[in-house]
């Protein structure tokens, strides 16, 4: 197949099981470093997989994004509000605008390198929180990248109506180990156990049958 697309590869599960899905499609993964409280946490993850599969990563600084931006996924673990994945209690770890930037260079680049294609894993848990998952944004976004190339890039997602738990379930079929992945917004040593973003990975792995092997605080 024609390695003709990026991938935006946070280090989590829905991107790491985007990167093994489409893997002989993926020219390019690219994660970005822009100083959330477990960004050096999930960066080792992506690169691990990378080097499985043989796929180049790039990691890109936006530490401007820390510097200028307000949200609790920015302020330490204490900020992050532990409870379930919902609107109310997640509304705090919304970055402004963050899968739009990164979205803007991902396009920069794959017109730069010549690529046709952008792969963005976000899924249908994420609609009601973030504003820069839901569909509306995501074909909004689309148009502006294909209007805005000379090669007319496609921003590529796949997951958009998927649950957490479909995308564990075709981890599963792909044999990714999600040991190897990080969901917690803490980012302390070890997953806490108890933040939305863990709790929602818990039931995800058991939803789709997979033993649950993360090292929890709880």
């Amino acid at each position: 197949m024609n390695k003709d697309s990026i991938i935006i590869l946070s280090g989590g599960m829905d991107s790491v099981t985007m990167l093994y899905d489409y893997a002989d499609s993926i020219a390019l993964a690219l994660s970005f470093d822009y100083g959330s409280n477990h960004n050096s946490k999930e960066l080792p993850m992506a690169a691990y997989h990378c080097k499985q599969l043989g796929i180049k990563h790039v990691i890109i600084p936006l530490g401007f994004i820390k510097q200028y931006f307000h949200s609790s996924l920015l302020e330490g673990a204490e900020a992050i509000p532990e409870g379930s994945y919902d609107d109310v209690n997640m509304r705090s770890t919304v970055v402004p605008f963050r899968n739009g930037i990164m979205l803007s260079i991902a396009a920069g680049m794959a017109e730069d390198m010549q690529l046709s294609r952008i792969l963005m894993a976000n899924h249908s848990g994420d609609h009601a929180i973030y504003p820069d998952c839901r569909p509306q944004f995501v074909d909004a976004m689309g148009n502006a990248v294909r209007e805005g190339t000379y090669n007319a890039v496609e921003l590529f997602t796949p997951y958009t109506h998927w649950t957490k738990a479909d995308i564990a379930r075709r981890g599963k079929q792909l044999g990714i180990d999600y040991s190897k992945t990080w969901s917690c917004y803490k980012g302390t040593d070890k997953h806490c156990g108890k933040c939305g973003t863990c709790q929602e990975r818990r039931q995800a792995l058991a939803e789709a049958g997979i033993p649950d092997t993360t090292e929890y605080e709880e």
